[in-house]
């Protein structure tokens, strides 16, 4: 549980709600690091690149979502997590 508590202490507003849009980006862009880290290692490993790529497409559009409904708060995940927007938004 020590990778959540460090995540838990990045979310903005500090909401631990875990059905909350921003808190399940964070959550996946710690999924989607280690498994970038693993396949660092591992080349080969196909089914862990199908993994990353549905969690890249999740992420993707649990992003969409959030800049629609609350682009300051959007602004601010995307700042935090030093990840790229999403193009033309």
């Amino acid at each position: 549980m020590d990778k959540y508590k460090y995540i838990d202490a990045q979310l903005v507003g500090g909401s631990r709600d875990t059905g909350f849009t921003a808190s399940q980006i964070y959550y996946l862009t710690h999924q989607i690091l280690k498994l970038t880290s693993h396949l660092e290692l591992h080349s080969g490993d196909y089914s862990s690149q199908r993994g990353l790529r549905k969690l890249l497409g999740k992420r993707r559009r649990l992003l969409i979502y959030l800049s629609d409904q609350n682009t300051a708060l959007y602004t601010k995940v995307v700042k935090n997590l030093g990840i790229r927007g999403l193009k033309g938004r």
